[in-house]
């Protein structure tokens, strides 16, 4: 059967960095070995021309990246339930829920984000194929809004949103023990682990991350967060968190393996997102309650917050 393929395009954010390093930690679903195999194929293409694994990037180039798929790995329409917090011809905000993987890709082609919202909308904006109206994501565990375009147009605007850093996103976070200060700012950049490469660590040749955060509550053992990522690093928050001492209540990558509340996911919610609606709408503001189960926890432990 004839292969086909999907069409990525990046425009570099950081200097002086590897080719296929920068494209590791960009592209988290395919591995090193993979992208290099991409590059050497010439279906890398960097400013135009081909480039070698070892060539470095610089803030502003673009990077098409083509990944080869079989027909099986077609993104195809699944009748699957949404929580829809807001649309309009524009856009769509979605409450995703824990365990639900926002786009196909490798080992997850089925039954993602993606899958849902093709079916509930034929004629979502395309941007990168395989991504659909997809502007921004959350880890598989952790629930609550993501924004989707619905146009070309609209997905252009918002991409843009997200990458002046003019998008304010609020995520609610159990944490262990207390952190430094009742209001605090993470600064730390955050690369790919050179020893366990499907894990993320603070690194001095990471890419520049900021995390603002704010106690809401103190719990004892437990303090409840509002974390505000001004980047977009994977598992930015999480990372960030568990580096200055308070790692996610049931975060099993960068916490404590065990946790005495009986979650089964980390407890990270995306509660509030704020942006310019495209056309000069004006702004919207949205928020998420949290999942019963997240709910439940701040039940057990005496917590005032409503959810």
């Amino acid at each position: 059967m004839k292969q086909t393929e999907r069409t990525l395009q990046l425009q570099v954010d950081v200097s002086g960095q590897r080719l296929d390093r920068y494209l590791t930690d960009a592209l988290p679903g395919l591995s090193r070995s993979q992208i290099q195999r991409l590059i050497r194929e010439g279906q890398v293409i960097l400013n135009g021309q081909a480039a070698k694994p070892s060539t470095p990037v610089e803030s502003g180039m673009l990077v098409v990246v083509h990944v080869p798929t079989s027909p099986d790995d077609e993104v195809l329409p699944q009748d699957m339930a949404l929580d829809v917090i807001y649309e309009d011809d524009d856009l769509v905000a979605i409450s995703k829920p824990a365990g639900m993987v926002v786009h196909p890709a490798h080992g997850h082609w089925k039954g993602t984000l993606v899958n849902a919202l093709l079916a509930r909308y034929p004629t979502l904006a395309v941007g990168d194929a395989g991504r659909p109206g997809i502007v921004h994501r959350l880890d598989r565990d952790t629930s609550g809004l993501i924004v989707v375009a619905r146009t070309d147009k609209a997905l252009q605007h918002l991409r843009e949103q997200f990458k002046q850093r003019k998008v304010k996103k609020t995520y609610l976070a159990l944490v262990h023990g207390r952190p430094p200060s009742a209001d605090g700012i993470v600064e730390a950049p955050v690369g790919r682990n050179p020893r366990q490469r499907k894990r993320m660590a603070v690194l001095a040749g990471g890419r520049a991350a900021r995390t603002t955060f704010h106690l809401m509550e103190d719990l004892n053992e437990y303090s409840l967060l509002t974390v505000s990522p001004e980047t977009g690093r994977t598992h930015q928050i999480r990372v960030h968190l568990a580096w200055v001492g308070v790692p996610v209540v049931g975060d099993r990558v960068y916490g404590r393996r065990r946790n005495h509340l009986g979650l089964r996911r980390q407890f990270l919610h995306a509660w509030r997102l704020s942006f310019q609606r495209p056309g000069g709408k004006g702004r919207l503001d949205l928020e998420s309650p949290l999942p019963p189960d997240l709910r439940q926890v701040l039940r057990d432990l005496g917590s005032q917050h409503p959810g």
